[in-house]
């Protein structure tokens, strides 16, 4: 089984996974990259998963099935049009032409009805979390967030996270304003500029990496405390922290 991530708009990927016959894809926010890849590939959708309603992810849907008919799973808590599975938490998401089943998590925070896709040893995360950084908060609360964030945090550490948007340098930018002496972080930096220069993808990361450079999973570190301190009245637990980073995150320039 393959994994491939297809670019979108400017930062965006649609993630494909085939096995050379048979596709399915993660957040499809248009249609052209999916349909000249299908053509080119010479393959055919067998399914879609989609893990939040903002257009960047789900824009392409229409397209998409006007060519061919194909299951679109989505989050149940959510409106969006050409959806047919409605799922979440404790629902299934099989998709049997590839032989894959899924887990569908609830990880509320960047919106409300949020979800994720976890299976061999991949995680579909939508915009919940990105290297180095994390999704903004829209329609919901930064308090979910955090606690969705803690959630995956606890999945086991070679877990492949395939965030939908190439932001790795902009967040590494960031994150080491916030963990300076972070070494882990520094090395990441230098690696993310090579692939970036040699136009290859930062994604997908290892879920150990990311508990070790992600300021948004280290809110229980004693620098990132330090830090937030130094510019604001003292976080008395990790979910402040948390909210004090994002917001310091949504001020960076």
């Amino acid at each position: 089984m393959h994994l491939e991530p297809i670019p979108a708009f400017e930062d965006n990927y649609i993630w494909a996974i085939h096995d050379g016959q048979s596709a399915l894809f993660v957040d499809p926010g248009e249609a052209d990259p999916i349909l000249s890849w299908l053509e080119q590939q010479r393959m055919k959708p067998v399914a879609i998963l989609v893990t939040h309603h903002h257009g960047d992810h789900c824009g392409g849907l229409g397209e998409i099935q006007s060519q061919y008919e194909v299951p679109v799973f989505g989050p149940a808590r959510e409106r969006i049009q050409g959806v047919s599975h409605p799922v979440s938490e404790g629902m299934p998401c099989q998709i049997p032409e590839l032989g894959l089943s899924f887990e569908v998590l609830d990880i509320p925070g960047h919106t409300p009805g949020h979800i994720a896709y976890l299976g061999h040893g991949w995680l579909f995360c939508g915009d919940t979390l990105f290297s180095c950084g994390c999704g903004k908060v829209f329609g919901s609360t930064p308090e979910l967030l955090h606690s969705s964030l803690d959630r995956i945090a606890n999945l086991p550490p070679e877990t492949l996270v395939c965030c939908a948007h190439e932001y790795t340098l902009d967040n590494i930018r960031f994150a080491l304003t916030v963990d300076p002496d972070n070494l882990v972080l520094m090395e990441w930096k230098a690696h993310a500029q090579q692939l970036r220069h040699a136009g290859k993808p930062t994604l997908p990361v290892r879920l150990g990496d990311e508990l070790e450079r992600n300021p948004f999973l280290r809110c229980h570190r004693p620098e990132i405390r330090t830090h937030l301190a130094s510019h604001y009245s003292r976080p008395s637990n990790e979910t402040e922290i948390f909210i004090a980073l994002r917001d310091e995150k949504n001020r960076f320039g």
